[in-house]
């Protein structure tokens, strides 16, 4: 089904629920579509760079729309945590973040268009003695040296993948809460409760400035974001 119905639609979609049935439905892709947004709701309903979704098919169909540095013409495609919008002709950029209410954008320099921050989600061992990152938007990485742990998070060039800096999950750490109740908060990592059975899940206890707030290990996002 190409479309999906507005009162289920993440909150974040700057979209009325009345007026409308139906909203664009996220394609598969690097992202959940509860997480995402699809680039023709960013097109005309956030940038208002079209009155409509024609036009803003049109818009993508020229090429105009860069995502992590590469073209992207799919008014459906999924755009999430992290992810660098560019429009060249504008010399406009933005990085998709979080706020208490979900994604939004934000504005960047065409400098920082040039690195992203990504969250490990897994590790493998792979042939030839090399690691393989996955990463929470949906890439995969190799690397030589067994430094990277899962909930880590990498600084990497955009579209080349290459690690330009690492921050370790632990105590003391910058990390902002990415899902959940607390999403959109930052703050310092106090404390870490690892699980102590399969029922348990591993938590994290974060000083804030307003105070301290207890989220789940894998709620957070470990760097300067």
């Amino acid at each position: 089904m190409p479309h999906l119905k507005r009162y289920s639609m993440p909150r974040f979609w700057p979209l009325a629920k009345k007026g409308n049935i139906f909203a664009i439905k996220p394609m598969p892709g690097p992202h959940p579509k509860d997480n995402c947004i699809p680039l023709q709701v960013i097109l005309r309903d956030v940038l208002r760079y079209a009155e409509n979704a024609k036009e803003a098919r049109k818009v993508l169909r020229g090429g105009k729309i860069l995502v992590d540095k590469k073209v992207r013409k799919d008014p459906k495609f999924p755009v999430g945590l992290m992810d660098v919008i560019e429009i060249p002709e504008a010399k406009q950029y933005f990085r998709i973040t979080v706020n208490t209410r979900g994604l939004l954008l934000k504005d960047i320099t065409e400098k920082d268009a040039d690195k992203k921050l990504c969250r490990i989600n897994g590790k493998v061992t792979v042939k030839g003695g090399l690691y393989q990152l996955n990463l929470h938007d949906g890439r995969n990485i190799l690397v030589k040296e067994d430094v990277y742990n899962v909930g880590d998070s990498v600084v990497i060039s955009v579209p080349d993948q290459k690690v330009l800096k690492h921050y370790k999950f632990g105590k003391g750490e910058k990390a902002m809460v990415v899902a959940g109740r607390n999403i959109g908060v930052k703050g310092k990592i106090r404390d870490i409760r690892e699980k102590k059975n399969m029922l348990e899940k591993a938590m994290v206890v974060l000083e804030t400035k307003g105070g301290e707030i207890q989220t789940l290990r894998d709620y957070l996002l470990i760097g300067e974001v």
